[in-house]
């Protein structure tokens, strides 16, 4: 019997099957795709979180203890490649005298490296000038002595002298790591690594400053951990090196440089489920919503042929397993398919990493998913089925149409008191002091706020509702409005129809929330994608100033008239010249940029989230109209209780005299973010008057706007022409590491993958749906043609509701998608770095989705519009 069944399903209903599958299909397809994107991006972001770290812990030896002793021991322990030691000891001052003066800096720090060190840990040390061996001298040393290679240097420490060659320049790209206090709280880590190094040789330590106050740490290389996951892979290294401070039992203490690495990338993990919680559960939502719908359009059908059954003897719990069969058949078939349309989408958007990063928890995705796509499957056909077999008789189930009963959700308005609940949770979770992901330092569990995810699921379902009831209200109540918009398609069946079109309008208003769903999707995710990818760029931009960003060498005198040299490389669209000084405000110094208010906006991203106080095309107005204007940061003005206009004397190293002077200043506004400058104070101003006030224009860095093109190339170019004289650093090499690893995180297959099932969701919604509902609605157009009825008045009538589907359909979603992209971004601030002033919106994508949805539609309509040229005699005999 289950074989006839089934072979009586598959002739006459494979349409309407084939529709089900491929719901279930979509659903299955975007759930496992989407896993895959999780399980990629956490080994990603593992992965760049590693590759930041040059050495893996610093185990610093404590007083008293023999290091030999310790060093052997960290080499014992599991995971270890190499460990070396390295001394530290502090210096009085350094003196150098160059060009026919005399140079002096502050307290300073030597570092001595054994032979091989930067052969073990060859991201250390990166060398500018001169040997990549003997006595090297930091970048800001040799520019606070204006030292080269071959000078002498006088290094005083532990009460005597010592005067050594200059061997090389060198860049210390680990250097907040490597000055780091050992076991200290964050709180308590120096603000910024000294400014005076000077690297030497071991034994030169030992043999020329035998009485210096030396502090050892055992630099160790390690394997890194096996876990994929980034929370997993912390958990490890954590409790390695706790594991080996419990065996040096108290001789030394670990710094676990690996471990905080993945500390910051197991919250971008979270935000990385997040973000699948929110941009990706919701489609799967849609795709069974889709399919329940394509289900429940065959209803009148499906009580039909289990009354039939019922008459000819079948018991309730034999048309259950029919149905069963069918369930599990369908969506068995849509798993499969849905299967391996994942594993192709998978491959062609995150590549073959996706199948061999963590291949159990991958095919772990899509196990799941399909199992869910077969409960889906289950739940739409056999609910309504069970329903029917205990509350329907064999007489009641013949009856073509009963009358409808208004929702209970209708009446108790569970719409409203959802959207209101909406408000409330997105009014708690888009507060300042709201954290939606939470990662204490060393502390191995994190805390994710998923309640914030209330805010748009309540939404969305309470939007959809309030569509429901304001669709079935307006087709409901407008028989005259319906009438006349029918009038021009249908001529004398105007009134006929509405009636026809008002007795369906639940049926009409399940397509209009399915498309508004659908569209919503679609278009909030676009809307998030392209934020996101506007944001990563302006993080990008952020560090590193521009497209292209030259920075002269210590030492190296650019003025701004140098920007014409460089604009001559093919390719250069711009050069925007930036000065970078010091400046004390009080007792504290910080960063002073000068910029040129009217031009520098061409050459880099400034966003109005940068500024407070204005926009920020208005605050450089103020910079260029009162050249003694100046931007503070938030920090500072608090400090310093500032007010707008307030005076603000900065102390400015004149260039003639190598002085300080004191430089009046009015406090016009605060900044928050600029190109270049660190993440804590620091100010910005007119270019032009620190040039006048200081006596000179030497400038820190010329920001190049390369149209977006060409960056590595013009980037080699410049380097040729400029040879050593300065740094050319381009915004490829910064987009993978700038801002958190989530951030860096490529999201172009993701979103390709997201933006293309969204588009195909709006368009079954608009043009299957629709289409499983005008075959369903036959008898009504064949009972319209005996009637009289012309076929270009039922064409006209199909037409009318094709376009009553897609006017509420699109207007609901567009204003549902407005309030989700809204809520999305002020809710996810923690993705975005640095946070959005405005959300981005796709126009070319919105209109191919737009586009596609009103295909369908006209396809679907066409489709049903030759239902109306059949007979109406044949078309009922076949009903």
């Amino acid at each position: 019997m289950i074989r006839l069944w089934l072979a009586g399903l598959l002739t006459s209903r494979r349409g309407q099957l084939a529709g089900v599958a491929a719901g279930i299909a979509i659903a299955v397809a975007l759930l496992a795709t989407l896993g895959a994107f999780l399980v990629t991006a956490r080994s990603t972001m593992t992965a760049r979180a590693l590759q930041s770290v040059v050495v893996s812990w610093q185990v610093e030896v404590h007083p008293g203890s023999d290091p030999t002793g310790v060093v052997d021991q960290v080499r014992a322990a599991p995971g270890v490649t190499a460990a070396v030691p390295v001394e530290f000891a502090p210096t009085t001052r350094f003196t150098a005298r160059t060009a026919g003066s005399t140079q002096t800096t502050g307290a300073g720090v030597i570092v001595a490296l054994p032979p091989h060190y930067r052969q073990t840990f060859p991201g250390q040390i990166r060398t500018l000038a001169g040997a990549d061996v003997g006595v090297l001298l930091a970048q800001q040393t040799a520019a606070n002595l204006r030292a080269r290679p071959g000078d002498q240097i006088r290094i005083d420490s532990a009460g005597r002298s010592i005067t050594v060659t200059v061997d090389g320049v060198v860049d210390l790209p680990q250097a907040d790591s490597l000055f780091q206090k050992v076991g200290a709280a964050p709180q308590a880590q120096p603000t910024a690594p000294p400014d005076n190094v000077v690297l030497i040789p071991e034994r030169m330590l030992t043999r020329e400053l035998p009485n210096a106050a030396v502090t050892t740490q055992i630099h160790v290389a390690r394997q890194p951990p096996a876990q994929p996951a980034p929370a997993d892979a912390y958990r490890a290294i954590l409790a390695a090196a706790h594991n080996l401070e419990a065996k040096l039992a108290g001789s030394g203490v670990v710094g676990n440089n690996m471990g905080a690495a993945l500390d910051a990338a197991r919250s971008d993990a979270a935000y990385a489920q997040l973000l699948f919680l929110f941009l990706g559960v919701p489609g799967v939502i849609l795709a069974v919503l889709i399919t329940a719908a394509l289900v429940a359009a065959g209803a009148p059908r499906r009580r039909s042929e289990q009354a039939l059954l019922r008459t000819r003897g079948l018991t309730a719990a034999q048309i259950v397993r029919l149905s069963l069969v069918e369930a599990l058949t369908v969506g068995t078939i849509g798993g499969l398919v849905g299967i391996g349309l994942a594993a192709v989408a998978s491959r062609a958007a995150f590549g073959a990493a996706t199948f061999t990063v963590d291949p159990a928890a991958t095919a772990a995705w899509f196990i799941g998913a399909a199992i869910t796509g077969l409960l889906a499957a289950t739940a739409v056909a056999m609910v309504p089925t069970a329903a029917d077999l205990r509350q329907a008789t064999v007489t009641s189930t013949q009856r073509r149409y009963a009358p409808a009963k208004r929702p209970r959700w209708e009446r108790f308005g569970v719409d409203l008191i959802l959207l209101a609940a909406a408000l409330a949770v997105f009014a708690a979770a888009g507060t300042n002091t709201y954290t939606l992901v939470v990662a204490p330092e060393g502390v191995p569990t994190i805390a994710v706020s998923y309640w914030a995810a209330l805010a748009p699921l309540f939404l969305w379902v309470g939007g959809a509702m309030l569509l429901w009831r304001l669709s079935v209200a307006v087709l409901s109540r407008s028989g005259r409005p319906l009438t006349a918009m029918l009038a021009p398609f249908t001529g004398r069946l105007a009134r006929p129809g509405a009636a026809a079109l008002t007795r369906q309008r639940r049926l009409l208003a399940r397509c209009i929330v399915l498309l508004a769903l659908a569209v919503s999707f679609a278009a909030t995710v676009a809307v998030f994608n392209a934020t996101y990818r506007q944001q990563a760029e302006a993080d990008a931009q952020l560090t590193n100033g521009a497209d292209v960003t030259v920075s002269p060498a210590p030492g190296a005198h650019f003025g701004p008239d140098r920007a014409d040299d460089l604009s001559t490389v093919p390719g250069v669209v711009h050069v925007e010249p930036v000065q970078h000084r010091y400046a004390y405000v009080g007792a504290d110094l910080q960063d002073l940029y000068g910029v040129r208010p009217d031009t520098v906006g061409r050459v880099t991203t400034l966003q109005d989230a940068y500024f407070t106080g204005g926009t920020a095309q208005q605050l450089m107005a103020i910079l260029q109209a009162r050249p003694d204007a100046i931007l503070v940061s938030a920090e500072t003005v608090t400090d310093f209780q500032l007010a707008p206009g307030d005076l603000l004397n900065l102390r400015l190293q004149d260039s003639s005299t190598k002085k300080l002077r004191t430089v009046p200043f009015h406090y016009a506004g605060i900044v928050n973010e600029f190109p270049t400058a660190p993440k804590d104070s620091f100010f910005v101003a007119n270019a032009d008057y620190i040039s006048q006030q200081t006596g000179s224009n030497a400038v820190g860095a010329f920001l190049i706007d390369t149209g977006g093109l060409n960056q590595p190339a013009i980037a080699s170019a410049l380097r040729n022409q400029l040879g050593t004289a300065a740094a050319v650093t381009d915004i490829t090499q910064v987009r993978s590491r700038v801002g958190s690893s989530l951030t860096a995180v490529d999201l172009a297959g993701l979103t390709k993958i997201e933006l293309a099932f969204g588009a195909l969701l709006a368009t079954a919604a608009g043009g299957l749906v629709l289409l499983i509902g005008l075959a369903e609605r036959r008898r009504t157009l064949a009972i319209l043609a005996l009637l009289g009825a012309r076929r270009g008045q039922l064409r006209g009538l199909v037409g009318a509701e094709s376009a009553i589907v897609a006017a509420g359909g699109i207007l609901g979603g567009t204003m549902i998608a407005i309030c989700l992209s809204i809520m999305l971004i002020k809710v996810l601030t923690g993705v975005f770095d640095p946070p959005p002033s405005a959300a981005a919106v796709p126009i070319g994508y919105l209109a191919a989705t737009l586009s596609a949805v009103l295909a369908g539609l006209t396809v679907a309509a066409l489709v049903g519009a030759r239902a109306s040229l059949r007979p109406a005699v044949e078309e009922l005999r076949d009903l």
